[in-house]
């Protein structure tokens, strides 16, 4: 099972324009750094934070209390001049666990109510026995010799977003979700796809779109351990191992 956190700030689209418009770049340092802050605070205990749309984020929480939740949503509150909600679901795939996430989220009231604050809750959490996580980290092949040091930077992003939009689409139908995380680089929570799953929709990418990815897949009890396990099987296919997905595995 795997365990996905909501994360909402309260009634933020009324708060930027409120008493006047807020300047942008104020907000975009403010929806920054409170990522940030919440990254730290959740990888503190093994969890990994993606941002989405900055005003919503996604977090993999496996092992992380309501407790441990309560006490992060209290320290945004005392650094920051805006509250967040969150909404915990959990599922045997990514998918529907986020999906639990909101609707437990929305059933406590809409994201510009001026009454809903700091609301927390759960449609479930998993017991360590349970706790499963699945993560594939995924990357362009080449992208430095053939697209970043010779086409303008501008292109470049906007095929990686493309790639981005393909992964999307079909991980979407895998029950599986996908994060862009900097670089070339993207991270998936898959429970529930095998190796082969994971090569097919690779496969189709590629014939998509005529770029070439490989993915080091991860699997742990914890957040941080199945990225982490991602990662180096990630370095391992660029260290040379002939697979374009490959597998590193071990239970805390």
């Amino acid at each position: 099972m795997i365990q996905m956190t909501l994360i909402q700030i309260d009634n933020y689209g009324p708060w930027t324009v409120t008493p006047t418009p807020r300047t942008e770049s104020d907000l975009q340092i403010l929806q920054s750094t409170l990522y940030a802050e919440l990254q730290k605070q959740f990888a503190a205990k093994e969890g990994i934070v993606f941002f989405t749309r900055f005003d919503n984020m996604l977090a993999i929480t496996n092992n992380i209390s309501l407790e441990d939740h309560a006490r992060i949503q209290r320290s945004i509150h005392n650094r920051f001049p805006i509250t967040v909600s969150m909404g915990i679901g959990t599922a045997e795939t990514p998918y529907e666990a986020q999906k639990k996430a909101t609707i437990a989220l929305q059933s406590n009231g809409g994201a510009q109510s001026e009454t809903r604050k700091e609301i927390l809750c759960a449609d479930g959490i998993v017991d360590k026995e349970n706790s499963f996580v699945q993560v594939a980290h995924i990357d362009i092949n080449g992208i430095t010799d053939t697209l970043t040091d010779i086409e303008p930077a501008y292109d470049t992003s906007f095929i990686v977003n493309k790639v981005q939009h393909y992964l999307m689409k079909k991980l979407i139908d895998e029950g599986a979700l996908l994060f862009f995380i900097g670089g070339d680089n993207f991270m998936s929570p898959c429970n529930g796809m095998t190796l082969e799953d994971i090569e097919r929709v690779i496969d189709e990418v590629k014939a998509e779109t005529n770029i070439d990815l490989k993915a080091g897949v991860g699997q742990s009890v914890t957040p941080e351990g199945a990225t982490d396990l991602a990662d180096i099987a990630l370095e391992e296919i660029r260290a040379g191992h002939e697979r374009q997905v490959y597998l590193m595995t071990k239970k805390k």
